[in-house]
């Protein structure tokens, strides 16, 4: 019953993202093409964005696509891991019912408000939060009913009540403790539900309402603000298109010809094809901006060769992972254009750097690859003719073309992130269509769906991180850290040391984008105060997390490269640690020379 009601949903989703192209791709027709600016097509577009965002984030719901920290819970026993699975969906549910009210009580401040050029009610666009959270907590609900015993449910509905209720009674004595009640609700309760498999969206959600009603008196609407303007900001609307361009990439097989050109190039010298599988990444990266669907594209291509020649399947794989997290800096980056929007911090200035960043990164991986095959015989494998290479350059080009389409545009300041990334979007259609066999009706209504799928988790994680790093700021120790951070003996290196340990360990915890949202509020006004350039310092940041990322037994990242490596995460941990060695290298030659972050600026 609850499949049927989705079905509706995944239209009004992949309605919107087709409106959210056509009216980004006609504001830029308007402006670069006809000199006549259409002022209208912002407002339209977040209209339409936040709509995508939060329709999204309940279709990921239903999907179970929400990012989640799932190996504590995948190693308790059956009876446990029920029991902890009902209080996961417990504790989500009374997240949303507690923010249903404060959400449309938003919707009432905001319809009063009136949009500049379209002169509609701002409401009209808020109202999809409140939507949202309705609908997900429907979800909750049925996914409840169907995949939990009376028993267990029972237990974790009672068990979550009480906890609400014991809070609120000791609340007069929280409200004495100060700080402490960000080591108890932002710190403890946070880590509490991130380890019980609740998504990580919900776990900052619950962790900053938490400290918000037991510790003072703030009201929730705040928390319903905060998501909201974490959402909307249309420098976001970027994310959804370059995910959908990563969809794009996989299905037409545009990636898979940039990999079989590289290998006709390079494949046939000593570490030829662990030389293929690096530089398709860096590449690859370039058009799709998503680390899923650069190990997706090149695994399939370059796996069963490399195997062939005597390639362990751990070995490609710890390669595979850290070559993605090497890449994630080659714009279009997805974590940088929201670290940019946080931050902000020039978005063509990331783009531009981290270029050069990943070279530093992806020749420490190259000089490793080549040490460890320097036993390989290569004497019987042959490099194609020059006419089978022809051949191949000329059906890879025009996907060539797209990385540095994309970097030119953004880093000359020819267009934003965001019309770069919709100008992508159609070249890759129309190239995808005409030259590489195009994509019929239904692989496109289902990538338009599991775009917005993927796009509704990402946007709600920085929703909710928005409101949690606004509270940890309120709270006053941004300027007690700060303090102690700015006298560290050892000055600006000493605070990129603790930077770089901070993030591998965030990375491996809370993947990605959280990591960068709850902290960048707090680290780059200090990192200004020493001196470090903003531009250099982004890139340490999102450098060292991805390393966090794949890094065992904890990183989110490595097993994700496991499952597509379609490799036994026990096996890859013993392989992994000299290419994360090799990436920690590259780190911290990156933080300690700041030209090579900067010189291009």
């Amino acid at each position: 019953m609850l499949s049927k009601w989705m079905i509706p949903l995944e239209a009004a989703c992949a309605a919107l993202m087709v409106s959210i192209v056509v009216m980004l791709f006609s504001g830029v027709m308007a402006r670069y093409v006809f000199s006549r600016p259409l002022g209208w097509i912002d407002e339209a577009v977040s209209f339409a964005f936040i709509w995508v965002a939060m329709l999204g984030a309940v279709l990921a719901m239903h999907r179970n696509e929400h990012l989640r920290l799932s190996m504590f819970v995948d190693r308790m026993s059956d009876r446990w891991r029920g029991l902890v699975h009902a209080f996961a969906l417990a504790a989500m549910g009374a997240f949303l019912i507690a923010l249903i009210g404060p959400a449309i009580e938003h919707v009432e401040s905001e319809w009063i408000v009136t949009s500049p050029a379209l002169e509609i009610p701002s409401g009209i666009r808020v109202i999809a939060i409140a939507s949202g959270m309705i609908l997900m907590l429907a979800v909750i609900a049925a996914y409840a009913l169907k995949t939990v015993t009376k028993t267990n449910l029972s237990i974790a509905v009672v068990g979550v009540g009480a906890f609400i209720v014991a809070c609120n009674w000791l609340s007069p004595n929280f409200s004495q403790l100060g700080l402490i009640n960000i080591l108890i609700f932002l710190c403890g309760l946070v880590i509490l539900c991130l380890v019980s498999g609740v998504p990580i969206a919900f776990c900052f959600g619950i962790g900053v309402m938490a400290y918000l009603a037991f510790t003072g008196n703030v009201p929730l609407v705040v928390i319903v603000g905060r998501i909201d303007e974490g959402m909307g900001n249309i420098v976001l609307v970027s994310v959804p298109i370059f995910v959908l361009l990563g969809c794009i990439l996989d299905a037409t097989g545009m990636g898979k010809a940039i990999v079989d050109l590289l290998a006709s190039l390079i494949g046939h010298v000593k570490a030829g094809m662990s030389y293929v599988l690096l530089a398709s990444l860096f590449i690859v990266s370039g058009i799709s901006g998503s680390k899923v669907s650069d190990m997706a594209t090149v695994a399939p291509a370059l796996f069963p060769e490399m195997r062939r020649r005597g390639n362990k399947q751990s070995e490609m794989v710890a390669l595979l992972a850290t070559g993605a997290a090497m890449a994630d800096t080659v714009p279009p980056s997805i974590v940088l254009i929201v670290l940019g929007s946080v931050a902000g911090v020039s978005i063509a200035g990331l783009f531009e750097s981290g270029f050069f960043v990943a070279m530093v990164l992806l020749l420490a991986l190259l000089v490793l690859a080549r040490w460890k095959a320097r036993n390989e015989e290569t004497g019987n494998i042959q490099r194609p003719s020059a006419k089978v290479i022809g051949r191949l350059a000329l059906i890879a080009a025009p996907a060539l073309v797209l990385p540095f389409l994309i970097r030119s545009a953004v880093g000359g300041g020819v267009a934003t992130a965001t019309e770069v990334s919709t100008i992508a979007v159609l070249y890759a259609m129309l190239i995808g269509q005409v030259l590489y066999g195009g994509i019929g009706w239904k692989r496109a209504y289902a990538m338009l769906v599991e775009t917005a799928a993927l796009s509704g988790a990402i946007l709600l994680i920085l929703g909710t991180a928005s409101a949690m790093a606004w509270a940890i700021t309120q709270s006053g120790i941004v300027q007690q850290l700060s303090s102690f951070l700015t006298t560290l003996p050892g000055g600006w290196m000493a605070f990129m040391a603790v930077t770089v340990l901070v993030f591998l360990i965030l990375g491996c915890l809370l993947e990605g984008l959280p990591a960068v949202l709850l902290l960048a509020p707090i680290m780059f006004p200090i990192a200004k105060k020493l001196g470090i350039n903003d531009i250099h310092y982004s890139m340490v940041i999102v450098c060292a997390m991805n390393v966090g990322l794949m890094m065992p037994p904890i990183g989110v990242g490595f097993y994700i490269a496991c499952r597509i490596g379609d490799a036994k995460p026990d096996d890859v941990i013993v392989a992994i640690w000299p290419y994360i060695a090799a990436l920690l290298v590259g780190v911290i030659v990156i933080a300690a020379f700041p030209a090579l972050s900067t010189f291009m600026l």
